[in-house]
Order: structure tokens, then sequence, then C-alpha cells
């Protein structure tokens, strides 16, 4: 295996990157035709059996690939390595869950850490941690292992790969087509006969003999059926078919539509169409393995039969209770590859999964949630709950793909299965090498689209990435920059990494044209990690593409607005396209009006607003509105004098130009006790710490369960501030700085971004902040304003104690003497 090392500076790309690039495929011949893979497909990925042939890549450009079973089943060489998975779990802290991401004004997900204002153009220096080592011994072993096999190269065929599941049963012979059943080849000599004898009778015989023509000229060699089906003679048997096509029994009409697979008949062809008429018409003479066979067949011949489907689920609904568990598991397949959700069965097919979920084998729970996933049928909380207990107790026995299906649909019901993850992290780094590069995309947009952050899984991507990025298509290459964004991890070859996806990127530019979104998506990964790559911004942002993202059937703008104002903030030096001034009024008026109906009128950003006023003096001091709109989430703005008073600055309201007067405090024994014990005299300590556990369900999308251990963490009693800070003002007054923010007595001030958080802003069972609302702080910092965060995990538990205790965390947390050491 030759390694190249290439140092490149991309064209106007904001950062000088080094990588090296490994050749990991080989010329090969007499491969199968290949397959372009169609880039509306919900689902691609690799199936996994036994291994079979190794197809070379033609045209990597094009993504054209061919298929091999084994590439994206567990490979032996990860089942060896078992032992070595256990210390590959992740490393970050598991403290609270993150609930339902918002999707209507929200990335969906984004990342975490403060970033420097500037980076290097070189890579940082780093010593290997222990994980990198531990990922990089179970990398190489599967290398190993790969190149003991001659370098297996990247395969896919969306036909065969989702039914590895009917391989489970004898039961499914009778329900589904098997293109690799063996049959005796029929002698090109007889073959030719049956053609002759067609021409001579010109369609006069009978039925039966029409069935057997079929059956014999679909066993003639398969490099011969290309031939066959363009054959004039061929073409009158045919026709024979259509005009006695209601003398046909049922069976006989099943064999010729299955030579018709066998000999990869043209969907469009008139003697499909006259098929698919009858069955249509015959669907309630037939037993239910029939109509499913027929489904089925359909599949083979990617034909649409939206009439025939209809038919049959009405067929289903009504049969319901006869329905077998391999019936079953073949209807969720055809309802899936039909990508139609039948409303009636919806409850009917949750009851079933329940009835059979013990029962079905793991390639069957892959199927099921394959079949829900592309038909976009909802399923409940608790039916999905319960396939992934299943999962994560048998994880290490199921093959990639089916994993991968599961995963999708846990992705698509949002559902935070803490145990799944978990074992995930497991099981996954050390299979990453030997799986489909859709398979890992799937695998790490699950990661970003759920806020869960596992360094085993995404270090052992990132160092498997660059090796396999060619490929990747425009939105392969896209959701893996943007779930390392979202989860704002910049791995230990983050510049290998970060360089090949943005050349990739480049290469498959013209995809672009046709799906505007994908870019978009990747450029704002990028922009959460504070990358810059200068030509596709240029693109992105040129009339041309900003017109195909405004007709796109996405909601695009947004995107382009965000990305455009990141740039416009961290990248002053860039001198390409920008968005037309109309389109940022357009989306800005947008955002701001449904901040207005939705996000500041969140109780809790209602309530730190309302206190702040009042400890301040009015709303004159305080400002809730969104900073930076382009980041879509509000902050309250206070400023700051160098003396530590707070500045009048908010003057759309009429009180705004009062002067501030001294205040003071009355002492009453309420207040004295708080401020030697720390709590209202009239609670005892139990009833406090009850006060500081605020229910989930009461905080709006904080809908979701915290993770055990979490309320010793969150509990109200480590957020409590200073006692002596515990002062409530009359209204229209300010508390007085304390003496220590008085001195250095200086004309300039702070001005302060407070940042009211939620479980939303981070990722799962974690403090580690998202890449949207790191980007957001990063990009205030370089405005001039000082970040003031009231995180989650102090700030919600206050609002259920005493009004006191919560403008004394205020009062804390405005008059840090931190802060105004870190403005000057």
């Amino acid at each position: 295996m030759a390694t190249v090392l290439i140092c490149r500076r991309f064209p106007r790309l904001s950062r000088v990157t080094t990588f090296s690039t490994t050749a990991k495929w080989k010329a090969e011949s007499g491969s199968n035709k290949s397959k372009q893979e169609k880039e509306e497909n919900p689902e691609t990925a690799n199936t996994g059996t036994e291994s079979a042939a190794t197809i070379q890549l033609l045209n990597p450009l094009d993504y054209r690939v061919l298929y091999n079973p084994s590439a994206y089943a567990k490979s032996r060489a990860a089942s060896q390595q078992h032992a070595a998975r256990s210390s590959n779990q992740a490393l970050g802290d598991t403290f609270t869950s993150p609930g339902t991401t918002q999707v209507q004004h929200t990335f969906g997900t984004t990342s975490s850490q403060a970033l420097p204002p500037v980076r290097n153009a070189l890579p940082k220096p780093k010593s290997k941690p222990l994980l990198e080592q531990t990922i990089s011994a179970q990398l190489s072993a599967a290398q190993t292992k790969e190149e003991a096999e001659k370098e297996k190269t990247e395969t896919y065929d969306s036909k065969e790969d989702p039914r590895v599941f009917q391989k489970g049963r004898p039961e499914y012979k009778s329900l589904s087509y098997d293109k690799f059943e063996p049959i005796e080849t029929l002698p090109l000599e007889e073959g030719d006969s049956i053609l002759h004898s067609v021409a001579i009778c010109k369609g006069s015989q009978s039925p039966g003999t029409i069935t057997d023509y079929f059956r014999k000229l679909s066993r003639l060699p398969v490099e011969q059926h290309a031939t066959l089906v363009s054959e004039l003679r061929f073409n009158i048997l045919c026709r024979c078919a259509v005009k006695n096509i209601r003398l046909f029994s049922t069976s006989d009409l099943i064999d010729i539509l299955k030579a018709c697979v066998r000999l990869v008949v043209p969907p469009t062809h008139p003697l499909l169409n006259a098929c698919e008429n009858e069955f249509c018409r015959r669907v309630w003479d037939m037993n239910l393995d029939q109509l499913l066979l027929v489904a089925d067949c359909w599949r083979c011949l990617e034909r649409s039969v939206p009439s025939y489907l209809s038919i049959l689920f009405s067929y289903a609904n009504m049969h319901w209770k006869d329905l077998t568990l391999p019936q079953f598991v073949q209807l969720l397949y055809i309802i899936g590859e039909g990508r139609r959700t039948p409303a009636d069965l919806t409850q009917k097919v949750e009851s079933m999964i329940l009835k059979y979920l013990d029962s079905f084998t793991l390639e069957e729970v892959g199927a099921i949630c394959l079949g829900l996933f592309k038909s976009l049928s909802g399923i409940s909380d608790h039916t999905m709950r319960k396939i992934a207990d299943r999962v994560s107790l048998q994880m290490e026995d199921m093959s990639t793909y089916a994993l991968v299906n599961v995963l999708k649909m846990l992705r698509y019901t949002r559902i935070d299965h803490l145990p799944l993850l978990k074992e995930l992290g497991k099981v996954i780094p050390a299979r990453i090498p030997t799986i489909n590069i859709q398979g890992i995309m799937h695998i790490t947009l699950t990661c970003s689209s759920l806020h869960y952050f596992d360094e085993g899984i995404m270090a052992a991507v990132a160092m498997s990435l660059p090796s396999k990025v060619i490929y990747c298509r425009s939105k392969d290459a896209a959701k893996f920059l943007w779930s390392f964004g979202c989860l704002d991890y910049e791995p230990p070859n983050e510049e290998e990494f970060y360089s090949s996806l943005i050349e990739q990127m480049h290469r498959k530019l013209h995809e672009f044209r046709k799906f505007p979104e994908h870019l978009l998506t990747g450029l704002l990964g990028l922009a959460f990690v504070k990358r810059f790559p200068e030509e596709l911004i240029d693109y992105a942002l040129r009339d041309e593409f900003v017109q195909k993202a405004r007709s796109s059937k996405y909601e695009l703008k947004k995107d382009l607005f965000t990305l455009s104002k990141s740039v416009e903030i961290e990248f002053p030096s860039y001198k390409g396209n920008r968005l037309p001034p109309q389109l940022y009024e357009e989306v800005t008026e947008m955002v701001l009006n449904f901040a207005e109906q939705e996000i500041y009128v969140r109780p809790e950003i209602v309530e730190a607003a309302s206190l702040l006023e009042s400890m301040l003096g009015g709303p004159e001091y305080v400002k809730n509105h969104m900073i930076l709109p382009h980041t879509r989430s509000s902050d309250l703005e206070v400023h700051l004098a160098m003396d530590g008073h707070p500045i009048p600055f908010n003057l759309k309201d009429p009180i705004a130009d009062k002067k501030l007067k001294d205040i003071g405090v009355s002492l009453t024994d309420d207040l004295m006790t708080q401020l030697i014990k720390g709590r209202c005299n009239s609670q005892s300590p139990v009833e406090v710490e009850n006060e500081a556990r605020t229910p989930s369900q009461e905080r709006g999308e904080e809908a979701r369960t915290p993770c055990a251990g979490d309320h010793a963490a969150f509990s109200g009693g480590a957020v409590i501030a200073d006692a002596r800070l515990q002062v409530e003002p009359k209204f229209g007054r300010c508390l007085e700085a304390p003496p220590f923010l008085t001195l250095n007595r200086q004309p300039q001030g702070v001005k302060l971004a407070i940042q009211v958080s939620n479980r939303n802003h981070y990722c799962y069972c974690s403090k580690r902040l998202l890449g949207l609302h790191c980007l957001k702080r990063r990009q205030l910092r370089q405005l001039g304003y000082v970040v003031v965060e009231l995180p989650f995990w102090e700030w919600f538990p206050l609002l259920k104690r005493t009004r006191l205790e919560k403008l004394s965390y205020l009062h804390y947390k405005v008059f840090d003497p931190a802060l105004l050491s870190r403005a000057g």
C-alpha cells in the first residue's frame, strides 16, 4: 500500500493544511456492472454476510461502486478485538439529558468549547493521549487484517443490502425473490430454438407454453440477458403475453414476473404495465404470501407501483390478525421500500412489534427499523425504547448494517437511550475501519443529532476517514463536517481530517447545484470550529447559488444568514461574495418575529430579565434581545461602568433617563437570618433541597428525565450565592456594587451578554457546550462583550427558590470582580 505525503495550500483557504492520503484501491478486472447510487434515497449502506467478490471503484468522482456483502458487516477482525473495546468508552462527563432538539429555530445539533479568536495555520503539536493510543492500536490491528485480505474496496448495493434478513428464515422463500438461488443454465441452442418457435407461431401458443418459454429463457447465461431483452422475437413473446394476460393462472403470472426480474426487464416495459394492472385486479383473489412476493418483485425491478401497494395495505389491514412473523417483517420491508406510510396501519404495526419483539432475529429488528425510517413512520417512545433495550443487550452479536438501521430510527424518533449509546461506544470504534462510508456517516450523524459525544467513536471515525474520503458523496462529506462541528470535536488528526473533507467538498462542487443544502450544512459545520474555506464560501454566497437555496424544499435562508454573518465577524479578510442587504433584512425580521413569540417569553428568561430589572433599577438597564440574530438565541444585555455601576442604555423606555438613587435596605429578622444562615428561617433544610429539584416536565423543551446521579450535581445547594449578597431592593432602585468593584474608576465600561442556557445548548448528559452556542459566545467576545452564563444546572433549580435567593445569585453573577478585569 503506497502512502504519499502531500503539502497543499487550498486556494484562498483560511488555513494551510498538511495531510497524507493513502491509495487504497486497486484496479480489478471482470467486475460486475457498476451502479450509481441515488442521492435522493434516504437510506444508503452495506449489508453483511460472508465475504464475496472485491470490486474496484473505477470512477471515484462519481461514486460508482459495486457489491461486496462483507463490507458493511461485522468483520472477523472486529470480533477478535472484543477485549480491546472495553477500554474505548467515552471519556466525557455524564450529567443530564439535553432533551429534544428544537428543529424550528436551531441547527439541530451544535458544538462545544469556546475557541481562541485566532487559530494557528499549522497543526498544533499534541502528545498522544491514552485514548488515541488505544484507538490507534485498534485501527492498526483492523488495517493489518484488511491488508491480509487484499485491501477491500468500498462497495454498496442498494437493492440487496436491506434484504439480508430474508436469509434468516426459510419462510421468506415464499415471500420474496432470491436472485442468488442457483438455477440450471439453459444452453444457447435451446434458447434460440424457443425464439424460433415464437417467431413461427406469432402468438398462437397457449398460456402454459408462453409461461414455460419465459421460465426457460430467464435461465440463459447472464451475459445474454441484455441481448435477449432487445431481441425482436422476445418482444413478440411479450406482446403475446400481454394479449393473453387474463388467461394466465396467478402462479403462472407470478412466474412471468419473476422471469422479468431475472432478465432485468426495464421497469417501464409494456409487459410490466399489463402485469401490474392484472395483479391489481386479482389482489382479493390472492393470498398474502403471493401479494408480498409480487410486491418484492416490483421492488427488484425498481418499478413504482403505488396503486398495487395501496391495495396490498388495505388487504393487510383486513387480515392483520392472520399475519405471521415473517409476513409482518416482509410487509414492513415493502412499506419502507415504497416510501409510504399507511396511516391505518400505524398503531397495528406498533402492537405487532411489541408482540414479536423477543422473537425477531437481530437482522429482522434492523429491517423493521429501516422500514419505519424509510417510510417516515413515527412510533411511540415506548416502542422505540423497547427496541433499544433489546439492541443494547445484544449489540455485540448484531451486524453493523442492522445496527445502523436501528440508529437511524433512534435519531428519527429523538430517543435518548443511554444504555444503547454507551454500548455503542464499546462496540463500534473497532468496527469503523471495516464499515462502508455511508454507514460511518450515519453512526456519526446519530451521535450529533442526539447531541451525544463519545470521544472513542469520534476519534475512530476521524482516524479512518481520510483514507476513505474519496468515497464520500457531497451529502456524506457535509454530514461529517456538520457532526464534528456540532459536537465541537477537533480530533487528534484534525488538520488531515478537515483538509481531506474540504478537498472532497471541492471535488463534489457540481453536486451542490442539485443539493444546495449539503454545501450549507458542511460550511456551517466548519464555521462552528472557526474554519472558513474561502472559495467554497464565495460559491455559496454568489447570487446563482443563493437563488437555488431559496427555491429549495428546505428552509435555507437562515443557514445562509448564519454563514454570511459569521464570515463577516470572524473572517474579516474575506473579499468574496456577500448576501444582498434585502435578504439580511428579510431573515432578521423572520428570526426576530419568531424570538418574540417563542424565545423571549420562556419562563426562565422572563424571570431572569425581571429580576435583573428590579436589581439594577429598571428596564432601561436590561435588554432582552438577540445581540446576534444569526445565532438564533436570546441574550440579556447589561452595561456596567468600570466602577461597577450599571449604565442605562435601553432608551426605548420612558423612564430610561431617570438617575440612579442611593438605596436603603430594611434589616428584618428574616433578612438577618438569611444573611447568617443562607436560607429562609421558615424552611427546613429538606424543604430547601426539595425546592431545588424542578421537574423536567415544567421546563419547556427540557422534557427529558435527568441522568441518574444528576441531582447531586444540579441541586440548589451548590449554586446559592454568597449569603451576604441576598438583598432585595425596592422598586426602581439598584443595588450598590460591592466595594471591590468601585476601584479604578475609568470612563469606559463593560457590556455583558448574559446567557440563560438550557439542556439543548449542551451535549447529552454533559456540560460540553454545543457548536452553535460555542460559535455565538466566541463571536460575542470578538465584538467586545463579556459573556456571563446562567447555566441551567444552576438557574433552573433556583426558579423554585425564594426571590431573595434568585436576586442573590444574579447579583453574584453580574458583579463578579473578574468581569471587569477581563474587560480591561
